[in-house]
């Protein structure tokens, strides 16, 4: 099955769509989506991508992320693929959006207005171990002292999100989104 992306522009209106691998090849802005999932001692369920990934293959991540398909909304996107990756579902919220850019390996790029979400699960996850090699539950403190410490252990896009998590405006609604 091909995997077809959105394409949209800076403020996050539909183009079009295009084949995935297409569309990061030549650096085309799309729409995805990362999903935070916190416990209810506030920590942040990590991702670590599994070694078979086309990018990134082995960093840590978000809960989980994904490019909605065409005819898919952004929050039934975050469900499905909080479902396929971590295999649980939970209620979500929206937090935020940005747009980013970034070269990756393989002469590929990634462009994308994303769509960050947050949810709250208390129970262990069921990886899909083709998307997700591991997870861990980190505390927030310990999660900014490694991004800088460690950051190229992270995703490109999760260090992104990282920054408006911890920017004082956003970690209160981040606080106010989860209690």
């Amino acid at each position: 099955m091909t995997d077809y992306v959105i394409l949209v522009d800076k403020n996050d209106r539909k183009l079009g769509q295009m084949e995935k691998i297409e569309a990061h090849q030549k650096a085309l802005r799309h729409r995805a989506i990362s999903v935070l999932v916190f416990n209810r001692q506030g920590q942040l369920m990590l991702q670590q991508r599994a070694l078979s990934k086309y990018h990134c293959p082995g960093l840590w991540s978000n809960t989980c992320c994904t490019h909605p398909r065409p005819e898919e909304t952004v929050e039934a996107a975050a469900h499905r693929r909080l479902q396929e990756e971590m295999g649980f579902d939970c209620s979500l919220k929206e937090l935020f959006s940005f747009n980013y850019q970034v070269k990756l390996d393989h002469g590929l790029t990634e462009k994308e207005y994303d769509h960050v979400f947050i949810g709250h699960f208390d129970g262990q996850p069921k990886l899909n171990q083709e998307e997700a090699a591991n997870y861990r539950w980190i505390d927030l403190d310990q999660l900014q002292e490694e991004l800088i410490e460690t950051p190229q252990i992270y995703t490109y896009w999760f260090r992104e999100i990282a920054k408006t998590l911890f920017s004082q405006n956003s970690y209160i609604g981040l606080t106010l989104a989860l209690f």
